[in-house]
């Protein structure tokens, strides 16, 4: 399979395209065929080595998109379209930026969705991220919010999904 990999903290040259093996299914994980995966500030933290405890060479990313290659859980089906986001993802162990990753099965998610491979890729992390904010902010609906950086990928999804919610 492709991947991107990083041997050494550094600016963006220090991604390499390389082959790697498919990862080896393994008790309690999921393989998981990647579609697509967004870019997110927390990587860029970690490959200018502003993460500590990460071990390089490593391949980055904690979110993903994709189908289920193989799986040691009984709640999950190959070919299930699923979701994986952080949980040390690209930190602790290889990420999602390559054709296959391997993930716990309880950080895979079944989704269904109508929405196209790069649309879909743009949706966990920010997503996730704007829903705990709105959550931890319990706005009612006769509050008035203003939302600094409005503009970035979680500011358009806080606004989206609270004005989902009070329509």
């Amino acid at each position: 399979m492709k991947a991107i990999v990083i041997y050494q903290a550094g600016d963006a040259h220090q991604l390499q395209i390389e082959e790697r093996p498919i990862p080896t299914l393994k008790e309690g994980w999921t393989l998981v065929k990647v579609k697509g995966f967004g870019i997110n500030r927390s990587e860029i933290f970690t490959r200018q080595g502003h993460s500590p405890s990460v071990v390089f060479p490593r391949i980055l990313g904690i979110e993903c998109v994709g189908v289920v290659e193989a799986t040691t859980s009984p709640t999950l089906s190959v070919g299930q379209t699923v979701v994986s986001l952080m949980g040390e993802m690209g930190r602790a162990f290889d990420g999602s930026y390559a054709e296959y990753t391997l993930l716990p099965n309880a950080q895979v998610y079944p989704i269904t969705s109508s929405l196209s491979w790069s649309d879909l890729a743009a949706v966990p992390e920010t997503y996730y991220t704007a829903f705990g904010s709105m959550q931890n902010l319990q706005i009612k609906p006769t509050d008035t919010v203003l939302v600094r950086a409005a503009a970035s990928g979680v500011g358009i999804a806080f606004l989206r999904l609270v004005k989902a919610q009070y329509r």
